[in-house]
């Protein structure tokens, strides 16, 4: 069982202009993660577009990034978007049969209707019974449909089952971080935050890293604060503060701008979305300038911890 922590990636999936998955483009964005030091990836997951994809482009996508991978890093995916329980046994278990490293499940698709712990529990024993044994686990508070947080006791019911690796924490809250690092001591389970305006303080508060959607813009910066931060922390709290201001700009138009900005790196040809048919260029006025004060300031912070 490979432990889940670091610097993980929310894979983006690249499409042509003719709505075809772009495995050109996304082998060259696996060797750019690669190239940034990250230490795990997570494909097939919101920024993937998942929901968009259909059941044998979710499973052929996390194929792929196992082969191209070859054991360099861990691969999770998830690619569970349905409610009902035959069609999750289903996906989930395809998935489970693409040499991932570990499995990660939606918690809002194990309540879909919020019902409760009652709920979640049934279902969750329901799709742990049908999912190969062996097979390491993860949970993920996606935010759509809806933002399923866990309670600490549904928490522990997993953490204390040996199955789970990994929970990418989306409770954008660093007292409920930090009190999950605390529920989760001892066991296999790794909390990995989320939200870039706690990344630098989830991690000083025990967090196993940070999963948020900005590592598809900066992913190295992320990577020197969990790794290397002790060496300079005036610098890192500088850096923190650039991570956090410049990951607000995912309020406009992602994944579509982080698409926009890969096509300017030349990672991929297109920008082309399915969850977003916007032109964010124009529907948001100063996303341009904005894309390109992260790229100069990324170059920045890129110099300044090479010092």
């Amino acid at each position: 069982m490979k432990q889940i922590e670091g610097i993980v990636p929310v894979m983006l999936t690249p499409f042509t202009d003719n709505n075809e998955i772009d495995y050109r483009g996304f082998e060259k964005l696996i060797d750019w993660y690669l190239a940034k030091g990250v230490d795990a990836l997570f494909a097939v997951c919101q920024s993937s577009e998942m929901q968009f994809l259909s059941l044998p482009e979710r499973v052929a996508l996390a194929s792929f990034v196992v082969e191209k991978v070859a054991g360099r890093i861990p691969v999770i995916a998830s690619g569970h978007i349905s409610d009902a329980i035959p069609s999750q046994i289903e996906e989930l278990t395809a998935m489970a049969g693409t040499g991932i490293d570990a499995l990660v499940l939606v918690t809002n698709h194990l309540d879909p209707e919020n019902r409760g712990s009652e709920v979640f529990y049934r279902t969750l024993d329901t799709v742990l019974a049908a999912l190969p044994a062996h097979m390491p686990l993860g949970l993920y508070e996606c935010p759509a449909p809806y933002r399923r947080l866990l309670s600490d006791e549904e928490l522990q019911y997993c953490a204390n089952s040996g199955r789970f690796v990994v929970l990418k924490d989306v409770s954008c809250d660093l007292p409920t971080v930090t009190r999950r690092v605390s529920l989760v001591a001892g066991t296999p389970l790794h909390i990995i935050n989320a939200n870039a305006a706690i990344a630098f303080t989830a991690m000083q508060a025990g967090s196993k890293g940070f999963s948020g959607v900005f590592t598809n813009f900066h992913p190295e910066l992320y990577s020197w604060l969990y790794h290397r931060s002790s060496a300079d922390p005036a610098l890192a709290q500088e850096l923190a503060t650039f991570l956090s201001l410049a990951a607000v700009t995912e309020t406009l138009g992602y994944p579509k701008n982080a698409k926009i900005y890969h096509q300017r790196l030349g990672t991929f040809d297109s920008a082309f979305c399915r969850v977003n048919k916007d032109d964010v260029l124009e529907k948001f006025w100063g996303l341009t300038v904005l894309l390109d004060q992260i790229n100069s300031g990324t170059a920045h912070y890129n110099d300044k911890i090479s010092q």
